[in-house]
């Protein structure tokens, strides 16, 4: 079977063309993608609605073409209908639905955080996982138990992914802030005491902004630019080391009470190098394997929504295009996962 999906719910128009071969495997023939980026400032819902508009028919093109199928090779088509921002859901669904219509296909909307556990596992290889799933929206610790994929603990106020971003605007990156950060990390010289919240299994990241915001409004005035340049540094090595660890901490707590042996790490923030070395560090302590996303499809793509299309429509899922639409607060543990077997 062969899905061609689409992926719309943030800064991300991406179109891809993934089989599910005879032995069940994960085949991704194309991803293609354009995000939407600024030099300076955030994301703007209707700009991003925008952007999705003007690129869907050029990064369309350019899957199919990638991929070598034509329609009558396309046995499926799906999009990500939530969570995410409305407009660009908005956005994405009307061409989905429009491309099923003018080619008689049927159409599927998935859930986009399930998507990213699923295509983690498949290409990864991580079979009963606690996922970390760090993204610019989204932080959660989660777990498949009895049907669904259960969150053990998550973000109180803001995402992780937006944590940085924010963040980095304070100091003048544009979007996306995290890659410039992480570098950073390594370049720091000094720890600066922040906030630290971690209230049972959830995690609070907002108290840390604002503290680090402070520090910086307060101690840059004044500073050459080679030291404004180095309190940057120490304050994103800082700023990191805290989120992380206290995902860290959850991370391990889970672990302990699911008793499982494996850690996955989903979402745009896991091609942290930071993240990845304290997992590590963390996983050879307790004796568990982790996993990490490949690149290629850590961060928002379509090829994560064509597999998770397939795996449900071989389970028997289906939709009536009169039924499909968007679902902009659709949570990890609403998706039912019809295709696990308890």
């Amino acid at each position: 079977m062969i899905c061609l999906a689409l992926e719309c719910t943030a800064h991300t128009l991406g179109f891809a063309v993934v089989e599910r071969t005879a032995a069940g495997e994960c085949k991704i023939l194309s991803n293609e993608k354009d995000t939407f980026k600024t030099e300076s400032g955030g994301m703007v819902p209707l700009e991003l609605r925008a952007h999705h508009e003007r690129v869907w028919e050029s990064v369309l093109q350019k899957a199919l073409e990638n991929s070598g199928k034509a329609w009558d090779g396309i046995d499926l088509i799906a999009f990500s209908s939530g969570p995410g921002m409305a407009p660009a859901l908005i956005a994405g669904m009307q061409v989905a639905k429009k491309l099923a219509l003018e080619n008689k296909k049927p159409l599927l909307g998935v859930n986009h955080c399930v998507a990213h556990i699923e295509i983690g596992k498949a290409l990864a290889g991580s079979k009963d996982p606690v996922v970390v799933y760090a993204s610019g929206a989204n932080t959660q610790i989660i777990g498949f138990e009895t049907g669904y994929y259960r969150v053990f603990g998550e973000t109180l106020d803001i995402g992780i992914g937006n944590l940085l971003d924010s963040f980095g605007r304070s100091l003048g990156l544009g979007f996306p802030a995290g890659p410039a950060l992480d570098k950073w990390y390594f370049e720091g010289r000094q720890f600066i005491e922040l906030p630290y919240t971690v209230k049972g299994m959830d995690l609070v990241f907002s108290g840390l902004e604002t503290f680090a915001e402070k520090y910086w409004e307060k101690n840059s005035f004044g500073k050459t630019l080679e030291e404004q340049g180095q309190l940057k540094k120490d304050l994103a090595f800082s700023l990191l080391h805290n989120a992380f660890a206290e995902l860290t901490e959850v991370t391990e707590r889970a672990l302990a009470h699911t008793e499982k042996s494996e850690v996955l790490v989903v979402g745009g923030v896991g091609a942290s190098r930071a993240l990845k070395e304290m997992l590590e560090k963390m996983c050879k302590a307790r004796g568990a394997q982790l996993f990490i996303t490949p690149l290629s499809v850590v961060v928002d793509n379509a090829a994560m929504i064509a597999w998770l299309a397939l795996l449900e429509q071989n389970a028997g899922r289906a939709q009536k295009l009169s039924e499909i639409d968007i679902n902009p607060k659709w949570r990890t543990d609403q998706a039912e996962a019809i295709w696990i077997k308890n």
